[in-house]
């Protein structure tokens, strides 16, 4: 018993050790020359940095390109004011910074999701976390995934609090897909948190266009409906339904086609959601809202699918093989089996569209399992 509670008062240490740990080791891999970076190399940071630059300097955001990186700023005006700090400091300080904060977010979501953990549990799930996808990659792209994972679970597992809703709304400010955790709000009756998330939303525009308004007035007018301009969306890595589509149909589907395949999808994912949320799975349900947004986005980039971590922590308390099915899906990068890149995936043969759907197929199937659990409790009850 006693070494139980050392150990349990040593699990911070630990995290915080761990945090400062990956936080050194990813300067040091910042410093060594290109050619010993496979991966990442931290493109999306530096265009956060842009961002940032750019409010800053009182530049337009959409017209010109990250010079370090010739990639765009893509987020919602807030998001670069957010950015402009990040402007002010050199690169491996921020990378320094921005990492350490990811893992410390993973590590949040970890003891949040996880039912319990003690600090150094927290801190070794959040090691073997690491080896999952769509978490490293956010790493090595210095991704903002984690943080708004963190934030909105915080926000959604415990909305009876005075100003929940709120970071709901924030997030929604710097990436639009979260504003489907208002749905999740409406429908689990918490309709002042989805109010508060709604006027915080509301919020950000109006902070967008206060301090850029012209780049606000370009993206809310022009920016928001060139889904295509973060990237080609056929490539594997968009493990959306759009993606699936076009990859299926050898180029971008309809419109109408979209959001009659992807609709229904999302709706079901978040209904699921508020039910589980209702029968007393908040992470659960949080995480079947996630997968609503990243099935119906038209560009969910595998290094978005970040929500794995926490419902496979939930899956573990219900099934085993269901957790580490999940679990090795996440952690095998499978859609890469198959050819992918310079347009290759418009010639995948029909086997070649399981693994290079994968994530998106494992979410189908996740929800599939859920409504077969639903149904095996209700038969119990009745009985």
């Amino acid at each position: 018993m006693r070494r139980q509670r050392v150990l349990e008062g040593f699990g911070p240490v630990l995290v915080v050790v761990f945090v400062a740990a990956v936080a050194a080791g990813v300067v040091a891999w910042a410093a060594l020359p290109p050619v010993f970076h496979v991966h990442g190399k931290f493109v999306d940071l530096s265009v956060y940095q842009y961002g940032g630059r750019m409010v800053l300097d009182g530049l337009p955001l959409y017209d010109a390109r990250d010079p370090a990186t010739n990639l765009r700023f893509t987020y919602p005006p807030f998001a670069a004011v957010m950015m402009a700090p990040l402007a002010a400091l050199p690169g491996w300080l921020v990378t320094a910074l921005w990492t350490g904060a990811s893992v410390g977010a993973l590590a949040g979501v970890i003891k949040l999701a996880g039912r319990g953990l003690a600090g150094w549990q927290v801190a070794l799930l959040a090691v073997g976390a690491l080896a999952l996808e769509p978490v490293w990659q956010n790493l090595t792209f210095g991704q903002i995934n984690l943080l708004l994972m963190a934030a909105l679970l915080v926000d959604l597992v415990h909305p009876e609090r005075r100003w929940s809703g709120v970071l709901v709304g924030i997030a929604a400010g710097i990436k639009l897909t979260p504003l489907v955790f208002v749905v999740l709000l409406v429908l689990i009756g918490r309709r002042a948190a989805a109010g508060r998330a709604l006027l915080a939303f509301a919020g950000t525009i109006a902070v967008g266009f206060a301090v850029t308004p012209g780049s606000a007035l370009t993206y809310w007018t022009e920016d928001l409906i060139t889904a295509g301009r973060v990237g080609p969306p056929e490539l594997a890595h968009n493990q959306s339904v759009s993606g699936a589509l076009t990859r299926l149909l050898d180029g971008v589907p309809p419109t109408l086609l979209w959001v009659a395949v992807a609709g229904p999808i999302a709706l079901g994912l978040v209904f699921l959601g508020a039910v589980w949320w209702r029968r007393g799975d908040r992470v659960l349900g949080v995480g079947f809202a996630a997968l609503a947004s990243l099935v119906a986005s038209p560009m969910s980039w595998s290094h978005h699918w970040v929500w794995a971590v926490p419902i496979g922590l939930v899956l573990w308390t219900y099934s085993r093989w269901a957790a580490v099915l999940w679990t090795a899906v996440f952690a095998s990068r499978m859609f890469v089996w198959v050819p992918w890149g310079y347009g290759r995936e418009y010639g995948w043969d029909p086997l070649d569209h399981v693994p290079g759907n994968i994530y998106l197929l494992a979410a189908l199937a996740l929800g599939v399992w859920a409504v077969v659990m639903l149904m095996k409790r209700s038969l119990t009850v009745t009985r």
